[in-house]
């Protein structure tokens, strides 16, 4: 990489890409040098807004484009496993939106091809970068809150005005909970770990009839440290878009949104070297400690930040392709245990 500079390609122009293109923008050791989509109106309208002037509609063509260092695989969920593999083959680094893929003999494609390459693969799980998250699990991880005994999360988003007959989240392999409801799983996974037994249930009472696959799915599943949890998924509840979550543990409480400026944390006691300056009374666990945070949904910059250092830097991809992989096989086990009814144990072997 000519002078420390990451050149970056980024495949797909829709608004979640335009925000990654946004964090690379931002990114003072990096440059967007290439752009890319099928819907070349839309292509030239961003590449105008940036201005981008290498604009291709096939990928490989931007593939084979030598000075580019890193690509950002923005695409819908199915095309992930072509696209990824072609970029580890043409010596890309890659940023790849999750879900990592909609099968799973797609995420066994992507990891042989990772094992085979010596460039970064990082999968993009969001939420991992979602400050209120980020700080909820600072705050775990320090132990305020004792041991982890129950954790929740909710992927509740209506998408009444972007799901549509023939688009690519009305593929039947996507699914409610594959596709969007893996932010949640994911967000669980980082906290509380794998889980190792599934039980769900859904229904189909609000969306189209014909939508393959049910609207609403609710999983009760078991961590490790006999830690026990649940994930609410629908893509049709009427209210506005959250992921509301609750970490509950032995010496205290966490409840947080990613589309609020604060969260609320109860605790038994104070640790005065990571809570200063409270009052006595917030030592009552009925009087919740406010925590204010930025309100960053879908943090692309941050995102990029740390795949940037990772290439720079040389340092350890943290969302690999096998935490990717394994997120999609406990969304596939929640799937499963709703449509046969029966307790499920995922597979993480890839």
């Amino acid at each position: 990489m000519e002078k420390n500079i990451i050149k970056v390609g980024v495949i797909s122009c829709s608004n979640m890409a335009i925000g990654h293109m946004r964090g690379v923008i931002r990114h003072p050791k990096a440059e967007l040098v290439a752009i890319c989509d099928t819907d070349v109106e839309k292509m030239n309208r961003v590449g105008d807004m940036f201005g981008i002037e290498r604009r291709y509609e096939n990928y490989k063509d931007l593939l084979a484009q030598e000075d580019i260092d890193a690509v950002i695989i923005v695409t819908p969920d199915k095309l992930h496993k072509d696209m990824a593999v072609d970029a580890l083959a043409a010596n890309k680094h890659v940023l790849c939106e999750k879900p990592l893929a909609l099968t799973r003999e797609d995420c066994v494609d992507i990891a042989n091809a990772v094992k085979k390459s010596d460039r970064k693969f990082m999968v993009g799980q969001i939420c991992r970068y979602t400050p209120a998250f980020k700080a909820a699990k600072e705050i775990i991880d320090r132990g305020e809150i004792g041991e982890l005994m129950f954790v929740e999360s909710e992927y509740a988003h209506d998408y009444e005005k972007i799901l549509k007959p023939g688009n690519w989240r009305w593929d039947p392999l996507r699914n409610g909970v594959v596709g969007g409801g893996c932010h949640a799983v994911d967000l669980l996974r980082w906290v509380a770990g794998d889980p190792e037994e599934v039980q769900a249930y859904s229904n189909h009472k609000i969306f189209d009839p014909a939508l393959p696959y049910d609207d609403t799915t609710i999983a009760i599943m078991k961590f490790p440290n006999n830690i026990i949890g649940k994930v609410f998924v629908s893509v049709a509840c009427k209210r506005e878009y959250t992921m509301r979550s609750l970490f509950y543990g032995t010496k205290g409480t966490i409840i947080c949104d990613n589309k609020s400026n604060k969260f609320e944390l109860f605790k038994t006691n104070v640790n005065e070297t990571t809570t200063e300056g409270l009052m006595p009374k917030q030592l009552n666990t009925e009087i919740p400690i406010e925590i204010p945070v930025a309100i960053n949904n879908h943090n692309a910059s941050a995102e990029f930040e740390e795949f940037a250092s990772i290439i720079l830097n040389d340092k350890e991809v943290t969302t690999t392709v096998y935490e990717g992989a394994k997120t999609v096989a406990a969304c596939f086990a929640i799937v499963e245990a709703a449509e046969t009814g029966k307790v499920v144990v995922p597979n993480y072997e890839f």
